[in-house]
């Protein structure tokens, strides 16, 4: 194989190399966009009832992406759809219900910018 046609398989790998690296590190950076919010969230004291069978709760999942992980969610429903003796005690009649650590709750889908000024969060991380 000749020198030149070697230097232009190096390069071309080296390119594909630095494009997959790129493009991960992006992907990365937006699929944990929220992840300082939602563990801000969670040491906050901050914490999410829902139900798997719940809409609203399915869309305040998918507003965090992957970041959801991170939020301290408590499911309130046994698969025959019952809820469970954890939200009975905590007197849960809502889905979701966000509780804060100064005893304060607001039902419904949260915006991040309410989530933020209810526990303290910054958005920005």
């Amino acid at each position: 194989m000749k020198t030149e046609k070697k230097i232009q398989i190096g390069l071309t790998a080296g390119v594909v190399i630095i494009a997959a690296i790129v493009f991960l590190s992006m992907n990365k950076n937006i699929e944990g966009k929220y992840d300082s919010f939602a563990k801000c969230l969670t040491d906050s004291g901050a914490k999410m009832y829902g139900a798997f069978w719940c809409p609203h709760c399915e869309e305040q999942k998918k507003m965090f992406s992957t970041s959801w992980s991170k939020v301290n969610y408590i499911e309130c429903s046994n698969a025959d759809r019952t809820q469970t003796e954890v939200c009975k005690q905590a007197r849960i009649t809502g889905y979701p219900t966000w509780e804060f650590r100064d005893g304060k709750r607001a039902e419904g889908l949260l915006t991040f910018e309410k989530l933020s000024q209810m526990s303290g969060c910054s958005l920005g991380g």
